[in-house]
């Protein structure tokens, strides 16, 4: 007989928020929301005090102040959650090298191959607590599983700060019961199209043939249906596979005229081209996203023969995809690179970089060079030294 394979998920607990309340402990037991504070921003994490008032994460800033109008309202620092996510996937390397992060704030673990050095499954994931809160004053949720699709579901089980352990052979036992909204991958839509069928329960849904499911859904209704029979084989990858490098901005007034788009779109393309040179990546694909004040949204794509990476090419692209037929104003404009090649760029990021390498390339070295150095804002186009919001 095969031993199980043994993951755990790690969750941490009102990421953003409790590192607030971390950094001003007269937050602590107080509605605490962070997030984009203008009048269309949303809410990036919110902590258990404000999420007991209805607050949630993807929530509209002036939603959440309406149901929670005594909370505390606090802007993103993003390099200090940084900061604090690297000392905790730092602990949880320590107990193995199979660490695949999702975000700042949750990772899968293979600790299969750690069971002889640390003891059980169980054990690590209650040691990784401890040595967390240890090291950040910070609690994380754990859920252990033979599974990923079960680990994740049983990290948030008894959030904030719990531990669930679902053993072999209980894997049905603890997922059938649980309302079909838990299966990682269902959103609204797919809920309410499950219940229209009269189901319920992720029981429910297993006990249909897989026909029945396949044929309404198609193949992301055989994905949902393996997963509510306990069928998931992925492994943890501790180097995922990047898909696509990109930003969008939301703006606090709409945007019309079109010299004020251009420049967005430049910011932007500047934004892009920065990380996909610190990623060492150049991709075949460009995507604009357009979302007008009536919430209606287009994508408009193009794909190259070469890979690029600079940001000027990036702009000109966008540029040329951007919905003249479209009627603005324009509340949210965003760009991505995908389609990456296999063969990664090589750039030497040095100011005297050999002269084989093209000068314009030496040029976005050079700049990516300064900037690193003295901040993203330190050089960039002309059009944008009045942009405060190129700081990342």
């Amino acid at each position: 007989m095969t031993s199980p394979r043994w993951i755990i998920h790690l969750d941490m607990d009102a990421f953003y928020a409790s590192v607030e309340v971390l950094d001003n402990p007269s937050l602590k037991g107080r509605p605490v929301i962070v997030g984009g504070l203008f009048s269309r921003g949303v809410v990036s994490t919110a902590s258990y005090e404000a999420r007991a008032r209805g607050v949630h994460s993807a929530l509209p800033i002036a939603r959440a102040k309406k149901l929670c109008p005594e909370g505390v309202y606090l802007p993103v620092r993003m390099a200090r959650y940084q900061e604090i996510s690297s000392i905790v996937m730092s602990v949880f390397r320590r107990y193995t090298p199979l660490v695949e992060p999702l975000s700042l704030d949750e990772a899968f673990l293979d600790v299969t191959g750690s069971l002889k050095l640390f003891g059980s499954a169980p054990d690590i994931a209650a040691a990784i607590k401890k040595d967390v809160f240890s090291e950040t004053g910070l609690t994380v949720s754990a859920g252990v599983a033979t599974q990923k699709h079960l680990a994740k579901i049983a990290s948030g089980h008894k959030k904030p700060d719990g531990l669930t352990i679902i053993e072999e052979g209980q894997e049905q036992d603890f997922l059938w019961p649980l309302p079909l909204s838990k299966i990682w991958g269902v959103g609204q839509v797919t809920q309410k199209t499950l219940e229209s069928w009269g189901l319920k329960t992720i029981g429910d849904l297993a006990s249909l043939p897989v026909e029945a499911v396949v044929k309404k859904l198609g193949s992301s209704g055989y994905k949902l249906w393996l997963l509510a029979n306990c069928h998931d084989d992925r492994a943890v990858e501790p180097e995922r596979v990047i898909k696509s490098i990109g930003h969008e901005d939301t703006y606090a007034v709409d945007i019309e005229d079109p010299e004020s788009v251009n420049r967005e779109l430049l910011a932007l393309a500047v934004k892009v081209g920065r990380r996909l040179r610190a990623h060492e990546l150049k991709g075949l694909t460009v995507t604009l996203k357009v979302r007008n004040n009536e919430f209606k949204t287009w994508t408009r794509s193009k794909t190259l023969s070469q890979p690029l990476d600079d940001h000027q090419e990036i702009y000109r692209l966008v540029r040329e995809l951007f919905p003249k037929d479209k009627k603005g104003p324009w509340r949210l404009l965003g760009i991505s690179v995908s389609n990456f090649p296999e063969i990664r760029t090589q750039p030497q990021r040095d100011l005297f970089t050999p002269h084989e390498q093209p000068s314009d390339l030496r040029l976005l070295n050079a700049m990516d060079t300064i900037n690193e150095r003295f901040g993203q804002s330190g050089l960039q186009p002309a059009s944008l030294l009045d942009k405060p919001d190129l700081e990342e």
